[in-house]
């Protein structure tokens, strides 16, 4: 059976450890390869490859190291349907979504491509007699991911793009359930021309996390994953002196008006719910409905769509399903412990996922898509993050309501509006306590050139993924101020004729 190994160093690194975690094909069941479980030894020395590798690289000018990110983009457009059908067959979302999450991650490799002038610091000229001032927005060291299972190309390429470019050296730690693709990321990376050690994959459990977290040459971690995770990664991290961004989990509301388009809301919530078997951060869990008129009529829509969506492998001969399975088993058993609690509180399932049997894939981790009306707030099913395909309706009487149950969540990462009233939603966008908001968008995610990241509980840290923030988060500035006293000027000196180059 293939042992997924880790890269440091620039190659492949074989791992002494006697510890693995099986990595299987979700859509079947079977145990398909097994990764090592990185002891505190190997993941050192991770570190130590990439604190070597710091200083030739972080004195790379950002031309060069820009050119690397345009050979690493050009390489990702090679090989993303190569990449999307390994996260389909570990991860079990469908092709199609696969190909979406290469595609995301690479839009953050076409924003660090601009580097040179991202990185660029400010002067101010005679900020008193004969005295200048620039600042330098110098690179960190060593910089760590630690990254989940739900979107294995995507979420790394939130952070080493952006660390890489900057001038950091990088160790990532990827999920152990879909580890393969991170050693995909990094064979491209060298062909692309980055230098060995500057770029490395360590596989691990809390134990190779503890040290990423610990290690002194570590200057900043980066962190995606549920909230109870990520508030241990900032305080730990933070405890031993390192920057960090630890973004958390999320219970995503979207609020229904009466006026809004149903049928393109319908659609939205379909997708924003439903895709990617809803293991997503941002994905759509909780629909606010103005009125029992608006709850119904979206009810009415929703059952329709949903008897019509197509569950079963990600990757199919024909036409492409609509929705995968879920991660694990023991994913898929918490989810339908989910549901079960749900209808003992006295929600109303309205369509029960919890027995879909796919033809041929019987021992696959399939849920189906799952409705619930009448949710209140003090559901279990309303209160915490299912990541999974089931699908929240709450009936209120109007907007002020809506938006104080929505601000009263210990959660803050995305939210959505649909209606056609400007006003409303100018008010909403304003006045709704979460970090990215759509209006008839029902998914919110920025593009990579703005910072991605929520409020509240859904964040730990205060610098977002990507965008300025991201380039702010792995920099750190230094101004100069300056005073030259009169001296003799060289009179003399050789004339070139030649374009000046680097």
């Amino acid at each position: 059976m293939e042992t997924i190994q880790n890269f440091i160093n620039g190659q492949v690194s074989a791992s002494h450890s006697q510890r693995f975690s099986p990595v299987f094909n979700p859509a079947t069941g079977e145990q398909t390869k097994q990764v090592v479980l990185s002891d505190e030894a190997e993941t050192t020395a991770a570190i130590i490859a990439a604190e070597q590798a710091f200083p030739a690289w972080s004195k790379t000018s950002p031309l060069k190291r820009s050119r690397v990110m345009f050979a690493f983009k050009a390489l990702l457009e090679t090989n993303k349907e190569k990449l999307a059908a390994l996260i389909s067959s570990e991860h079990g979302k469908v092709l199609s979504d696969a190909m979406g999450e290469v595609t995301r991650g690479l839009e953050v490799v076409e924003y660090a491509c601009g580097i040179p002038h991202l990185q660029k610091g400010e002067h101010s000229a005679n900020v008193g007699t004969g005295v200048d001032s620039h600042s330098l927005m110098q690179p960190l060291g060593v910089c760590v991911g630690i990254t989940p299972f739900n979107f294995p190309a995507m979420v790394p390429m939130w952070m080493f793009p952006i660390a890489l470019a900057t001038g950091n050296t990088f160790v990532l730690k990827p999920s152990e359930k879909d580890p393969s693709l991170a050693l995909q990321l990094a064979e491209l990376l060298k062909q692309a021309g980055l230098p060995d050690g500057v770029f490395n994959v360590v596989n691990g459990d809390k134990q190779a996390v503890d040290v990423l977290l610990t290690d002194h040459r570590v200057q900043a971690v980066s962190f995606v994953g549920s909230t109870p995770i990520a508030e241990y990664i900032y305080s730990t991290a933070s405890a031993h002196g390192k920057r960090c961004q630890a973004l958390g989990g999320a219970k995503n509301h979207c609020l229904l008006m009466p006026d809004a388009d149903l049928d393109m809301a319908t659609n939205a919530i379909m997708g924003a719910a439903y895709g990617s078997a809803g293991e997503r951060c941002m994905a759509l869990s909780v629909v606010v409905a103005v009125g029992d008129e608006t709850a119904d009529q979206l009810i009415d829509k929703l059952k329709v769509q949903i008897q019509a969506m197509r569950v079963g492998p990600g990757i199919v001969d024909g036409p492409e399903n609509d929705m995968g399975p879920v991660v694990t088993a023991q994913h898929k058993a918490k989810i339908c412990d989910f549901i079960s609690t749900g209808e003992q509180q006295g929600a109303s399932l309205l369509v029960d996922g919890r027995d879909v049997l796919i033809k041929g894939h019987e021992a696959g981790y399939f849920v189906g898509p799952t409705l619930f009306d009448n949710v209140s707030p003090e559901m279990t099913i309303y209160q915490e993050e299912i990541f999974g395909p089931v699908l929240a309706i709450v009936r209120v009487p109007n907007y002020q309501t809506a938006l104080e149950l929505i601000n009263r969540n210990e959660y803050g990462n995305g939210t959505a509006i649909f209606t056609r009233d400007g006003e409303t939603a100018r008010e909403f966008s304003e006045n709704v306590l979460a970090g990215m908001v759509g209006v008839n968008v029902p998914i919110p995610v920025p593009m990579a050139f703005h910072s991605f990241g929520g409020w509240k509980r859904s964040v730990f840290g205060p610098l977002n993924v990507h965008g300025s923030d991201g380039v702010r988060f792995y920099t750190r500035m230094k101004t100069v101020t300056s005073r030259w006293p009169a001296s003799v000027r060289l009179e003399d000196h050789e004339s070139s004729f030649a374009m000046p180059t680097m």
